[in-house]
């Protein structure tokens, strides 16, 4: 695992952002697991940076999304789906036909789950797959407890992730309960990761992910044993971390 701090939160995104500018210039048509949140937003507009400014190519690129919450269409503003073309695809030349994202309103949960599999594999796996982190160490919404052998599937949200998703929405009872997501062995069969938290919030979830054990409790923790993951992180989220890490 490797571990690189930058100073702050712009530091943070414009490191993670050249190492999937390198991913895709080495296979341009290579598969990105895309996460959403506040955390990924600064690597989302340095992207769409490279894009306008050096040429960065994401016309043959594949992305599947992590997540999305059930009850939602798309056009929702809350959506996953609405967050990810207003926030990178609506400003990149990436092709609609390569999109995929958890759809909200299926009606037949499990058969939709199966088949998201099924494409992932379609296309050979996901190349690199980007990920936040909670503040209570879920990825994805693989909530603590989940399996770590898990496959997406749908996932009760817990009262914390519940709270934590609160203000995004009017009233309480508005915000979904429930959520389709990719599970963590379907993570764990990216051939590289990359983490990324930001904030004094995400301390404890950060070092009990890398240096604490590995543990159902702390989803994040499994990626100890990925073979290539790459964590960027600012100053205050890896505030709780007692071992030395450098760049080099």
């Amino acid at each position: 695992m490797r571990v690189i701090i930058k100073e702050n939160y712009d530091e943070m995104s414009k490191r993670a952002a050249q190492i999937v500018a390198e991913q895709i210039r080495l296979k341009p048509d290579c598969v990105l697991g895309l996460a959403t949140g506040s955390t990924p937003l600064g690597l989302y507009k340095e992207l769409i940076r490279l894009h306008r400014e050096e040429g960065l190519d994401f016309s043959k690129v594949i992305t599947f999304n992590l997540d999305e919450y059930i009850g939602l269409p798309p056009e929702h503003p809350q959506s996953y789906h609405y967050f990810m073309y207003q926030n990178f695809f609506n400003h990149l030349n990436i092709d609609p036909r390569f999109i995929y994202i958890p759809h909200g309103m299926t009606q037949d949960v499990e058969r939709f789950c199966n088949w998201y599999e099924k494409e992932i594999e379609r296309f050979g796996g996901i190349d690199l797959q980007i990920l936040g982190i909670g503040a209570n160490g879920h990825i994805g919404f693989n909530e603590p407890g989940s399996s770590l052998g898990s496959r997406t599937r749908i996932k009760t949200l817990t009262k914390k992730t519940i709270e934590d998703n609160a203000r995004f929405f009017e009233k309480m009872e508005d915000v979904p309960k429930y959520a389709i997501t990719m599970g963590i062995g379907t993570i764990m069969d990216a051939k590289k990761q990359l983490l990324l938290a930001s904030g004094k919030n995400k301390a404890k979830a950060i070092s009990q992910a890398i240096e604490g054990p590995i543990s159902q409790v702390v989803p994040a923790s499994i990626l100890q044993l990925h073979r290539w993951v790459t964590v960027v992180l600012d100053k205050d989220a890896a505030s709780m971390l007692k071992m030395e890490y450098f760049e080099e």
